[in-house]
């Protein structure tokens, strides 16, 4: 035996030693959450449990990245923890998650992210439908976007907390990256038709034209779509979409990273039916409907303002009554629970038709 092979021996059963270590921990710390399920349904009961709490989740990723000591990156340390905690929570009560479909979009893989690669991520075709699964019990929590950095607020979403009484528990952020897939290995070589939906050429426009101007651009409904339709042509023809698509469809990516903007990325809402508690790190989110008058925003505001509470978002959209009232979704730091942003509520209580608290909720850790 080598000098060379004799130190990797040593080092090679070290790591074989640590997995070791390792593995029995995780059996420790999933023992440990069957119990936390047992005691849950001692004193709460089977049915009225609460299995899965977003607080708590936030506080111990936000504890791994900080005790992070490397070379791991914090974010990919939290990432190895955010699927612990999904193992052992299926253990506890296998989590039932919809989201806006279909298969293999971004807003599944936000789910994932936010939930685990163990919940169980159901997709359904309308937002409507997401808010409705979860308020009749048949989901325990759905996942819908309602922003992107470059094309703005999804009206829709906003417009359904009208309609439905759900509460927002938990967002996620998501980079949004686009790569180009294709049934062969042939590479960017003899491409003549690309496959994608609207907002990803809107995204990726610069990119297709500076690289493949002459190739033919047909638009599908999804991204999921566009890699079955380019299985389907074979030579030829590749998809935009994710790698989670790619994944899905066992296709080659030959480009990666092909959106115009860098940054690019899209924050989702996680909706349910339950009061979620303080965090240390929370966003509140309301709904205000007010009579239409000169300065009513500014009024509005001015309360944020006096309490020196920072706005993080405001959209407007129409009230469902007369025309004489408008509607504000304000998103700001803070919890419900504290004296401060109570003081503030109860101020806009008093000079609003209607407020709606649509939830306080942990800021996104990953």
């Amino acid at each position: 035996m080598s000098d060379q092979e004799k130190e990797l021996k040593l080092l090679r059963d070290q790591i074989d030693s640590i997995d070791r270590q390792i593995h029995g921990l995780l059996n420790d710390r999933a023992r440990c959450a069957q119990h936390v399920a047992e005691v849950k349904e001692k004193y709460q009961g089977s049915k009225d449990a609460v299995f899965y709490r977003p607080e708590r989740e936030a506080q111990v990723l936000r504890r791994v990245m900080e005790r992070n000591e490397g070379p791991l990156a914090d974010h990919e340390v939290a990432r190895l923890f955010r699927e612990v905690m999904s193992v052992c929570l299926a253990l506890e009560k296998p989590m039932h998650v919809a989201f806006l479909g279909p298969e293999g979009n971004f807003t599944q893989q936000a789910a994932s992210k936010h939930f685990g690669h163990s919940a169980h991520c159901i997709p359904f075709n309308s937002g409507d439908e997401v808010f409705r699964e979860v308020e009749s019990g048949g989901a325990h929590y759905g996942v819908v976007p309602i922003e992107n950095s470059s094309e703005g607020v999804v009206s829709h979403t906003l417009d359904l907390f009208k309609r439905f009484n759900l509460t927002i528990c938990g967002e996620v952020e998501l980079r949004i990256h686009h790569h180009v897939l294709r049934a062969d290995d042939l590479g960017l070589d003899q491409i003549t038709r690309i496959y994608l939906p609207q907002q990803t050429l809107s995204q990726c426009r610069s990119w297709l034209d500076s690289h493949f101007l002459s190739a033919e651009r047909i638009l599908v409904n999804s991204n999921a779509e566009a890699a079955r339709m380019a299985i389907k042509q074979g030579a030829g023809a590749v998809a935009i979409a994710s790698e989670l698509v790619a994944d899905l469809y066992q296709l080659n990516v030959v480009a990666r990273n092909i959106d115009d903007q860098s940054d690019n990325s899209t924050r989702y809402l996680i909706i349910g039916d339950q009061e979620v508690g303080e965090s240390g790190q929370d966003k509140t989110s309301i709904l205000v409907t007010v009579r239409d008058k000169s300065g009513a925003l500014y009024e509005l505001l001015e309360h944020f303002h006096k309490h020196k509470i920072s706005l993080t978002g405001i959209e407007t959209r129409p009230a469902n009554s007369e025309n004489s009232h408008s509607a504000f979704y304000i998103d700001f730091e803070g919890h419900a629970a504290n004296k401060h942003i109570q003081k503030v509520l109860q101020e806009l209580q008093s000079e609003t038709v209607e407020l709606k608290l649509l939830g306080s909720y942990p800021v996104a850790v990953l």
